[in-house]
């Protein structure tokens, strides 16, 4: 039997995911959708012709999901009030970081290894982008110097992680070239 495929919509993005065997439970769909992500589990929202799926318990037979099905997958998590001291804004920007290192980072890290699949190379690089992009939407009043030096400390560190990830694919891909039958 052949594995179903199905395009889960993500803003801009767009996954081709193996659909899990119609008997499972929609968490276990919601559980890989987190692991491509890295958006918890209970952060987002999932849509199929319309109608919202809730329902973890119930099996992905029950939504009725077709081979080469569309989801919409929405992303619920709420969105933090501007800081209002720098104690707190720095706070963010730590967790920012963090979330980076203790997620995206290791992802990177094993790509690196065996960089093979240009979806996999998009993927951490938008992810590294979007947490780039939070960072720098966050507002840090110009008198607060411990917080622009540490924002100006976090971005420095994801980008050094997203320089990384596009230097091992340009060599993977040079290598693969070089090796390539003439």
């Amino acid at each position: 039997m052949s594995t179903i495929m199905i395009t889960v919509k993500w803003g801009r993005e767009r996954l081709q995911i193996p659909l899990p065997p119609l008997d499972a439970k929609l968490s276990v769909l919601r559980q890989i959708l987190s692991d491509h992500t890295h958006l918890p589990p209970d952060a987002f929202k999932l849509i199929y012709a319309g109608a919202i799926m809730k329902d973890d318990n119930a099996p992905l037979s029950a939504y009725k999901i077709r081979p080469g099905g569309t989801l919409l997958l929405l992303d619920s998590t709420p969105r933090p009030r501007p800081p209002k001291t720098e104690a707190l804004t720095v706070e963010v920007i730590h967790s920012e970081l963090a979330t980076v290192r203790s997620t995206l980072e290791p992802s990177v890290d094993a790509f690196l290894r065996t960089p093979t699949v240009d979806a996999e190379h998009t993927r951490l690089g938008e992810l590294l982008l979007q947490a780039l992009l939070r960072l720098d939407a966050i507002t840090v009043d110009s008198s607060w110097v411990e917080a622009r030096r540490e924002r100006k400390g976090a971005v420095r560190a994801v980008q050094g992680v997203l320089d990384r990830l596009d230097k091992g694919w340009r060599e993977a891909k040079a290598q693969q070239q070089t090796q390539a039958p003439q």
